[in-house]
C-alpha cells in the first residue's frame, strides 16, 4: 500500500469509515446502505480502483494494439470502456480510459492492477511508452444521486453533462460522468485536493461504502472484471460491444481474431443480464448459475452483485441467452431463484 493510500485511509477513518476484514468498507450502519444507493446522494470512497498512466510518443499506437476499443476516440472530454484480452479473446481486465494532456489514464480494479501492469509492460518491447500507476499521488472517490450534479456545480464549478464525459477542474482534479440510476461522477484527484473536496461534498452528500457504487454499476449494466472472472468472458458476452467498448474497424489487437469472428457470425451464445435474488448473503463474482433442467452444467456466472434497495441483492451475470427465460438458480440447481430484470440498453444478436 502506498503512503498516499495509507494517509487517505486514515483521513476516512477519522471521518467515520469502518474497516471490514482490514479494508475500508462502510460508513455508518450497513442496513440503510441499499436504499441510500437508490434514493440518497452519496459520497463513496473508490479506493478499490487504481489508475494506470500510459505516456510517450507511442502510447496511442501501443494501447490501440492491446485494447478492444479504438483508443483514438478517447479524449480529454470523453472516456471509453475497453478491455484487454488474452490471445483467446477473453477479457483479462476492463478499463475506463481517457486522455490527460500527453498521456492516457486507465482506471481498473485495484486487485488486478499490479498483475495487469506487469503483463502489459511485457508487450512494450521497443515501443516508446511508459506505464506507471498514480496510486502514489492520487485517490479515487465518487458522488451519485439525485443532487449529484448540483453538488458538483457548487463544489467545483463545472461537471460533464453527458455520460462518459470528462472534465479537468482546479487543482489537477479529473471528473468523469458515468452512467447510473442517477447522475454519477468519479473523481481522480491528488491527495490534498481529494481531502478538500471530500470535506466540501460531505456537507450535502452521505458517505457510503463501495457496495453502493457497485449497485450503480449493476443498475447501469456496466461490466467489471475481477480476479474470479478474469479470462472468463468474451467482450460481447459481457455486453462491452453494446457499451461502445469494442471496435470492429480499427484493426488488430490482442484477441481480435476471436472477438471479430464472434461478431461477424452475428450470434453470441451468452450475454450479460441483470437479475435479482432474495438472499441475505451476497452472490460472489464467479459464482455459477444453474437451470434445474440442466443440473450438470452451469448456465451462467455472476459478474457483480450489490445489496438491493428493497432487500436481497441485485446482480449482473453472463448467462446463456437460450436459458435466460428459464428458471435460474444461484449456486446450485436447487439454489435461490433469480428473477431477470431489464437493463437500460437493449441486448441484441443473441442465439
Amino acid at each position: 500500500m502506498s503512503s498516499t493510500q495509507r494517509d487517505w485511509d486514515a483521513f476516512l477513518e477519522g471521518r467515520g469509515a469502518a474497516r471490514i476484514d482490514g479494508a475500508l468498507a462502510a460508513f455508518g450502519g450497513p442496513e440503510s446502505a441499499p436504499r441510500a444507493a437508490r434514493d440518497a446522494t452519496v459520497l463513496v470512497d473508490l479506493s478499490h480502483c487504481s489508475i494506470i498512466r500510459a505516456a510517450g510518443p507511442d502510447a496511442t499506437t501501443f494501447l490501440n494494439g492491446q485494447l478492444t476499443c479504438d483508443v483514438r476516440e478517447a479524449s480529454e472530454t470523453r472516456s471509453l470502456l475497453g478491455a484487454w484480452c488474452s490471445p483467446k479473446g477473453r477479457m483479462l481486465a476492463v478499463f475506463r480510459l481517457w486522455r490527460a494532456q500527453d498521456a492516457y489514464l486507465l482506471q481498473l480494479p485495484r486487485v488486478l492492477c499490479a498483475d495487469i501492469l506487469k503483463r502489459l509492460r511485457m508487450y512494450v518491447l521497443r515501443a516508446k511508452v511508459a506505464l506507471e500507476t498514480l496510486d502514489d499521488t492520487h485517490v479515487c472517490f465518487g458522488v451519485a444521486g439525485p443532487r449529484a450534479a448540483a453538488l458538483l456545480e457548487k463544489s467545483v464549478g463545472e461537471a460533464p453533462t453527458s455520460d462518459n464525459g470528462v472534465a479537468v477542474v482546479g487543482g489537477g482534479v479529473t471528473v468523469l460522468r458515468i452512467a447510473g440510476a442517477h447522475a454519477r461522477f468519479a473523481f481522480v484527484a491528488p491527495f490534498p485536493e481529494a481531502q478538500r473536496l471530500w470535506i466540501a461534498l460531505e456537507r450535502d452528500a452521505r458517505p457510503a461504502g463501495a457496495a453502493v457504487w457497485d449497485w450503480h454499476d449493476v443498475a447501469a449494466g456496466i461490466p467489471v472484471v475481477l480476479s474470479a472472472t478474469s479470462d472468463k468472458f468474451l467482450p460481447q458476452e459481457a455486453n462491452l460491444d453494446l457499451l461502445g467498448g469494442v471496435s470492429f474497424t480499427k484493426g488488430c489487437y490482442v484477441g481480435q481474431e476471436i472477438v471479430a469472428r464472434v461478431h461477424y457470425r452475428g450470434r453470441v451464445k451468452q450475454r450479460m443480464y441483470r437479475a435479482h435474488v432474495a438472499t441475505k448473503t451476497a452472490p460472489t463474482p464467479g459464482e455459477p448459475i444453474y437451470t434445474p433442467e440442466l443440473p450438470d452444467q452451469a448456465s451462467g456466472t455472476v459478474v457483480l452483485a450489490a445489496p438491493a434497495p428493497e432487500g436481497g441483492h441485485d446482480l449482473i451475470a453472463v448467462i446463456y441467452s437460450d436459458r435466460a427465460n428459464q428458471k435460474l438458480c444461484l449456486g446450485s440447481p436447487t439454489g435461490a431463484p433469480l428473477s431477470v430484470e431489464t437493463l437500460p440498453y437493449t441486448i441484441t444478436d443473441v442465439s
